[in-house]
């Protein structure tokens, strides 16, 4: 016999969370400045080879997904979050990666975001990491990453930053992989993954 269905499940509860999110206009990148955080989910609409798969202007498959977290500050035993302007930031910093690539466009991509209640933005984050495996969060990793800080100059380049070249801070890093090598592993997985 099955197990009752719970709407409270955590799964059920962050598939809600989701389904709000994709049930969201998309809008250009980055969006009109507002207020809190939540999750999002980036898409791409260009022409390049590797991402053909994916690329489409009903916006159906996400290239990325994250989450901005409210900032916690404690006062005393309590803890407030503020959420301020986190998610529009997020989105607003992955613009400025995205321009900074040479061999991507802006105007080629959008987004879906959702302003949610802190305690189920992670939540949420995992369910479309789980349900979309995004390839900028799997096999070109390192998008959302920022210039590390002093002393760690010997990192390696992040897989994005290799097939996206143009971020000053990650230009100055050595790459493990070569760009061909890298679209290889993006056109395989969206092959599997279709």
């Amino acid at each position: 016999m099955a197990d009752a269905y719970d709407p409270l499940d955590y799964d059920n509860l962050a598939k809600s969370v989701v389904d709000s999110l994709l049930e969201v206009a998309p809008v250009e990148l980055p969006p009109e400045r507002f207020n809190g955080s939540g999750v999002y989910a980036l898409y791409y609409t260009g022409d390049l080879d590797y991402y053909r798969s994916i690329s489409s202007s009903e916006f159906s498959i996400p290239i990325y997904v994250g989450k901005a977290d409210a900032r916690s500050t404690r006062r005393g035993e309590q803890v407030a979050h503020a959420a301020g302007t986190t998610l529009y930031n997020r989105l607003r910093n992955h613009a400025k990666s995205i321009e900074a690539a040479k061999n991507l466009n802006l105007v080629e991509f959008g987004c879906r975001y959702l302003v949610v209640a802190p305690v189920w933005v992670s939540l949420a984050e995992q369910f479309l990491l789980n349900r979309f495996q995004p390839v900028w969060n799997t096999v070109a990793d390192g998008f959302g990453n920022h210039a590390p800080g002093r002393g760690r100059d010997n990192m390696r380049r992040p897989r994005w930053d290799v097939v996206h070249p143009g971020r000053e801070w990650a230009d100055k890093l050595q790459p493990e992989e070569t760009a061909d090598q890298i679209q290889a592993r993006i056109v395989d997985a969206l092959q599997r993954s279709a």
